[in-house]
């Protein structure tokens, strides 16, 4: 606590010998004023949440997607575009009724432990998110996965059980990041505290709950990188913190800037602050098995009671633009739907007609960041004018994550409301709706935290990836998307912009759409 004081006076002081700017940050441009310089090769990030595995396949938060991208590696990635861009396969092929990709591999490439990485790594890796029995997190992406062939030392054929268009995009998804066959040997279910991959980076130390450090691969196959020697992540929920850190040089780079800093670090000596849309929503599941969120009537009435707009303003400061789908805009086959207007009148109104005329009593969980906290806050008091009485259980990633994932029985579950963001980071309306609305995917086999079973959209969800063609793709999703809006497991809220901030002496670090790090070609320049 003594060392957070001196930190945030240290930096209420730095940023009083500043010229602020009253401006907002352009979306996309740099902004600051004044280069500063940094001595060494390493930097800090500081970031406001823990993380929780660094096993990709037993992943389900993008921040540790972010710091096991820096010493893994997948056959493909996207770029800052959410462009597919080749990594570990040099090229691939699709056969024309999309159940056969044939990826032809890099050769030369080891695994940090010294494994070879070749087709047999490959087919490893790929068996092992494809067994149901592994139980891992992203199973679901690979589930399609009939066999892996070795057709060479540097060529594999992974066939699926049926056509699916949107393949290539789960190759691009973290989760499947190579990890050594060795190390999974070794380790066991333990991997996702010793990770071995083939990117730039290695582990040094994780002290959960307070930072990981990975240093510099020695023996990285692309010549020239990385240019950092070492990246220690941060946790710091606390945003008044992060922002203290970017000031006054303790981090290099933090991530999310707090909206409501994003003024007052506009125009600061040697600061950037950067903000771009994603494609990550908010929203609020309801356990529908659950009395009152059974009915379909409650679950429209919270809608119409949160000031989607006033959310955005409050917890935001207008970063941000309401959800008109379960996907943000920019996702492949997004639909548009009507909002559900702020109508308090409209909710009580529906809560009396489901026999709720004096409201409830429930809880929240969320993530005890201080934009979420905020969030649940902002949740609570717009509830209560209908009535709805909220109690907010903000919880450390982890001990939250246990608790969604530790139920073995849908019926055994004690979430009620659930406040969090989620981004597909394949770019397809796959990932943004079957994990989190299919009634295959409730805990501990998805993240459908509303225990949502609805078989209208679950048959309709399965028919969207039964095929490969775009259009018949579209028609499905279109249904599902409309289904899914109308029935109202969610309290749909927002899609957020991604906003960081980075020392002006750090080139090539930014953030793509699903809201990861990127830091493949990052360096200290003079």
């Amino acid at each position: 606590m003594v060392k957070k004081s001196m930190m945030l006076v240290c930096a209420l002081l730095f940023g009083l010998s500043l010229i602020l700017s009253g401006c907002g940050a352009p979306a996309g441009k740099t902004v600051g004023v004044q280069s500063v310089q940094k001595q060494g090769k390493s930097i800090t990030v500081a970031v406001q949440d823990n993380f929780v595995s660094m096993d990709p396949g037993d992943t389900n938060d993008t921040l540790s997607f972010s710091a096991e991208k820096t010493m893994m590696e997948g056959l493909i990635g996207f770029d800052k575009s959410m462009k597919m861009v080749p990594l570990l396969a040099t090229s691939w092929e699709v056969s024309p009724d999309a159940k056969e990709f044939t990826f032809h591999l890099r050769k030369g490439v080891k695994f940090s432990d010294g494994t070879p990485f070749n087709a047999q790594a490959v087919k490893v890796n790929i068996d092992r998110l494809s067994d149901p029995k592994s139980n891992l997190k992203r199973h679901s992406l690979f589930s399609l996965v009939d066999k892996t062939v070795v057709v060479d030392e540097y060529t594999v054929k992974v066939i699926l059980k049926q056509p699916f268009g949107a393949m290539l995009n789960n190759f691009a998804h973290p989760a499947a990041l190579m990890v050594s066959p060795a190390a999974l040997e070794k380790y066991g279910k333990n991997i996702g505290r010793h990770p071995v991959g083939t990117g730039e980076y290695m582990l040094k130390e994780w002290i959960p709950g307070d930072h990981l450090t990975v240093v510099k691969n020695p023996n990285y196959w692309r010549q020239g990188y990385p240019k950092l020697d070492s990246i220690t992540f941060k946790s710091v929920p606390e945003n008044g913190s992060r922002i203290a850190m970017l000031q006054t040089g303790e981090a290099d780079f933090i991530y999310p800037v707090p909206p409501e800093n994003v003024q007052s670090l506009v125009g600061q000596s040697g600061v950037t602050v950067k903000h771009k849309p994603s494609i990550i929503v908010d929203y609020v599941s309801m356990n529908t098995l659950k009395k009152p969120f059974n009915d379909p009537k409650v679950r429209q009435a919270l809608n119409y009671a949160i000031d989607k707009n006033a959310f955005i303003k409050v917890v935001y400061s207008g970063l941000a633009e309401p959800m008109t789908s379960e996907i943000a805009s920019n996702v492949q086959f997004f639909s548009p739907q009507q909002p559900y207007p702020y109508d308090p009148n409209k909710a009580k109104a529906l809560l009396k007609e489901a026999g709720y005329p004096n409201g409830f009593d429930t809880t929240i969980w969320s993530n005890n960041n201080s934009t979420y906290i905020k969030a649940t806050q902002f949740i609570q008091q717009q509830l209560a004018q209908v009535g709805v009485k909220v109690k907010i259980e903000n919880m450390e990633s982890g001990t939250m994550d246990s608790k969604i994932w530790s139920v073995k029985k849908p019926q055994d579950a004690t979430i009620q409301l659930y406040f969090g963001g989620w981004s597909p980071s394949t770019g397809d309306a796959d990932w943004g709706l079957r994990p989190l609305l299919s009634k295959d995917m409730i805990p501990p086999q998805g993240y459908n935290t509303a225990y949502y079973q609805n078989d209208t959209v679950s048959r309709e969800i399965q028919q969207a990836i039964e095929t490969a063609d775009p259009a018949q793709r579209k028609a499905a999703y279109d249904k599902v998307e409309k289904d899914i809006w109308q029935d109202a497991p969610w309290v749909f809220l927002d899609t957020r912009d991604n906003i960081y901030g980075y020392r002006n002496y750090l080139k090539d670090a930014f953030l793509l759409p699903d809201g990861s790090l990127d830091v493949q070609k990052a360096e200290i320049v003079k």
